[in-house]
């Protein structure tokens, strides 16, 4: 099912503490990141921190500008995004000031923590806006939150603020689709400190850097975690570039005989090596999967631990070249193939190429996981489909 843009933001010490051990909150950010964080949270449907954030800190996550805020009412939004709060036990502190700003809030917790939050809420904030206390099972499941909020509370555009479990749980369990750390000119020291990430198997490989910037004396570093494989992080990255795929078969030249695909070829790193589109450069006949292909050196030694992502499951028979895509993906040594739309009989009865690749040794990553994606592969080929366009 569907879930929001993850993004998780945080403020970190040189040496990637989050605080101090002292009685008082250590101020990491300065002005300029405030302002930075504000802009963010005002760009957001949701902001999301954990039960411990809320006892440390028991922020407003308020957007401070009145500008920003005129303006998401201008543009038909609530004042202040959805506040969510997510807690394993429902233990909380009716008198933190989290409830009383702000509008809307949620808290996502367990079935036993259910009746807890419930009776720790009941009676004794201002509901002028409501809080809803919603169990997501026996224990804590983060996909089953992320999908509640999509689908209930319309969220497109999820920040998360915390604290350090929040963001190591959803970074390692490949939820996350971008980081945004700022850094701030100090050092804790401490070794007893909170830090960003906890101890935990984390996958190999590197994040992608999509941007650094000076924020008054701090720098903002912004990561997506788009290394395609197995691993924590694959599912994000497997949607990033399948995402892509498929909007890259809206550049297809328009054809009542064959369908609209994108395709993108992706080392192991997270590096793109090519992509290509159905009809590209004018020939009437090339597909996706081929076009992308025919741009990287054969001998390229990334493409056996490459990942080919296609808006549609490689052809498995056709009239136009020698051999089907499936083929061409398995001679050039690709041995990951990741597709969000099955390929329907229009064409080709009985075509199977996700058969074909798997029986050359390739994995073949099915478009049931990620289903939010087959109607955007759809979209561009609605004509052929006997749907609107």
């Amino acid at each position: 099912m569907p879930h929001p843009y993850v993004l998780l933001s945080a403020a970190v010490s040189l040496d990637g503490h989050l605080d101090d051990t002292g009685p008082e909150r250590l101020l990491l950010s300065g002005p300029e990141d405030f302002d930075r964080v504000d802009e963010v949270r005002a760009a957001s449907d949701a902001i999301l921190i954990g039960a411990g954030t809320l006892r440390a800190d028991d922020p407003r996550l308020l957007i401070r500008s009145a500008r920003r805020r005129a303006a998401r009412v201008a543009a038909g939004l609530p004042e202040f995004p959805l506040k969510v709060l997510v807690t394993g036990s429902g233990e909380l502190d009716p008198a933190a000031r989290f409830w009383r700003t702000g509008g809307r809030k949620a808290v996502y917790t367990t079935r036993r923590g259910a009746p807890r939050a419930q009776e720790a809420l009941r009676g004794r904030i201002d509901d002028t806006h409501g809080v809803d206390v919603v169990p997501v099972g026996p224990e804590l499941d983060w996909r089953a939150v992320l999908e509640h909020l999509h689908a209930v509370y319309g969220v497109r555009r999820l920040m998360v603020e915390g604290g350090g479990s929040v963001h190591t749980q959803l970074l390692r369990q490949g939820l996350a689709d971008e980081l945004q750390l700022a850094v701030a000119p100090l050092l804790v020291g401490d070794p007893g400190a909170p830090r960003l990430f906890g101890p935990g198997a984390y996958p190999p490989g590197r994040l992608r850097l999509k941007e650094t910037r000076p924020v008054g004396d701090m720098v903002l570093a912004r990561y997506r975690p788009v290394a395609p494989g197995a691993g924590p992080l694959a599912s994000a990255a497997d949607r990033h570039w399948l995402a892509l795929a498929c909007d890259l078969a809206r550049e297809c030249p328009p054809s009542t005989t064959a369908f609209s695909v994108g395709a993108v070829v992706v080392a192991e790193d997270g590096t793109e090596l090519a992509r290509g589109h159905s009809r590209e450069g004018g020939d009437p006949v090339v597909h996706a999967e081929e076009a992308a292909l025919a741009k990287i050196d054969p001998a390229d030694p990334r493409l056996p631990s490459a990942t080919v992502y296609s808006s549609l499951e490689p052809c498995a028979r056709r009239a136009s070249r020698p051999a089907p895509c499936a083929r061409l993906i398995l001679d050039a040594g690709v041995r990951r193939v990741v597709t969000a739309w099955r390929e329907p009989d229009t064409f080709v009865p009985g075509a199977d190429g996700s058969g074909v690749l798997a029986a050359g040794g390739a994995e073949v990553v099915p478009p049931t996981a990620y289903p939010e994606l087959t109607e955007r592969a759809k979209a561009p080929n609605r004509h052929l489909l006997g749907g609107p366009a």
